[in-house]
């Protein structure tokens, strides 16, 4: 959510930003803000004066009385019981004047970083650096849930039948090895100096709006029926909200937390074969990485980040790129985002395995989260969020460069000790 400032002193700013994002729908809301703005400064100022007049009136009250002058005291009685009443009429027109601001500010998208690619889509993202030789081998290379059959790893069947599509078994080895990665993964960003956390896996809706737009929100969230409680879409949700409405010393910054939750998805929309099997799925377990810190440090923050994930990938010996995302790409709180993209051999090109994001103080802002100085001045923090790791989808790109042309798959030696010593699978 932007500072109502901006929109009263560059509104041509936020305009211009929303046309970069091509969202020319939105460009009405800017003028509407300012309208219901403009408004809501004139019903305060009114209604700052009758207080101030209420509060003289009451005072007179009691002299008059003193003094004998029990009609005057009346009168005035009168009017202040009148101004009581414009008083309450107004302070409900700054209310409905304040939720129509906040409704259309949820949704004007951030101001997104001058280095962010204009584009409508992502199939205008831009690739920024690859990391590995991406090799297709001289044998070919099954579909993933193939690889996993033949591994008895996985049972899409048994899942439709008891959770509907978008579930999975997965057992023994390729159940050990999908845990064995978030082991791994949890072991290496504590290793960078990250402070592990296992947060809550549901949150209130006032989090969720929060920490995502409304259409990530629609698109995404499991609401639990008769609560106000939401199954979260990724630990980002609840890592951020465990900051909610606090005042943090500065100090105390940065917060780098890295966290292990189950992550549940709606995932609208149908999709083609290669997000089948465990691509595109309605359950699954993820390592976050999630910053907190000063405002002028978030873009030093976002290159360490995305930089931990290619790190992670390439122990494993998977090839990978990153991938500047384009504005239209850009979801409305995120001020600039980086994919990071792993090879997959059978494809024969590179598919999204993690994204890491910079949402400036949108999520502060929304939430309350505030930075208290040293000189004692107050501000918003700013907020990171990246991916480490997410598997199974993972998985996909693990099996394929692993596959060996036995049909056996080979473990990296840094995932062994997590594998009960193994060398490979098969």
């Amino acid at each position: 959510m932007l500072d109502i400032n901006l929109l009263r002193n560059d509104p041509e700013k936020v305009r211009e930003n929303i046309r970069k994002k091509f969202q020319d729908q939105k460009l009405p809301m800017v003028d509407e803000v300012i309208a219901f703005d403009r408004d809501y400064r004139e019903a305060q100022q009114q209604a700052d004066a009758l207080r101030n007049r209420r509060k003289t009136l009451s005072k007179q009250i009691g002299g008059l009385l003193a003094k004998g002058e029990k009609d005057e005291a009346e009168r005035v009685k009168a009017e202040v019981a009148a101004a009581a009443e414009e008083l309450a009429a107004l302070e409900e027109k700054e209310e409905e004047l304040k939720a129509e601001i906040r409704k259309r500010m949820l949704v004007i998208p951030n101001i997104i970083d001058e280095s962010v690619p204009i584009g409508k889509d992502d199939s205008e993202n831009v690739e920024i650096e690859r990391f590995g030789e991406p090799v297709v081998p001289e044998f070919e290379v099954p579909y993933h849930v193939d690889i996993m059959e033949r591994l008895h790893g996985i049972d899409l069947d048994a899942a439709r039948k008891t959770s509907g599509n978008g579930f999975y078994y997965l057992m023994g080895d390729i159940a050990r090895l999908h845990s064995a990665i978030l082991s791994y993964a949890r072991d290496f960003m504590i290793d960078r100096g990250f402070t592990y956390v296992v947060p809550p896996f549901m949150i209130h809706g006032d989090v969720v709006t929060g920490v995502m737009s409304f259409a990530e929100m629609e698109n995404m969230m499991y609401k639990i029926e008769g609560e106000d409680l939401y199954l979260i879409g990724t630990s980002e949700h609840s890592m951020i909200g465990k900051f909610i409405d606090t005042i943090l010393e500065e100090e105390e910054l940065p917060k780098t937390l890295t966290s292990y939750s189950p992550c549940f998805r709606k995932e609208v929309g149908a999709h083609g074969i290669e997000e089948r099997g465990v691509y595109r799925i309605h359950q699954f377990e993820k390592q976050e990485m999630i910053v907190v810190c000063k405002p002028e440090e978030s873009p030093m923050w976002f290159d360490r980040l995305w930089q931990n994930t290619v790190d992670f990938f390439r122990t494993l010996d998977i090839p990978v790129r990153t991938l500047e995302c384009c504005s239209g790409d850009l979801a409305d709180l995120k001020v600039k985002s980086l994919d990071v993209e792993a090879w997959s051999p059978r494809q024969q090109k590179y598919f999204e395995v993690g994204s890491c994001s910079n949402l400036g103080d949108a999520q502060a802002r929304r939430l309350q989260i505030r930075v208290k100085g040293k000189d004692g001045r107050k501000y918003f923090a700013h907020t990171l969020n990246n991916t480490c790791v997410a598997p199974p989808r993972m998985l996909i790109a693990f099996l394929e460069n692993n596959l060996r042309a036995d049909g056996t798959v080979a473990i990296p030696e840094v995932l062994r000790m997590y594998m009960g010593g193994k060398d490979h699978i098969g």
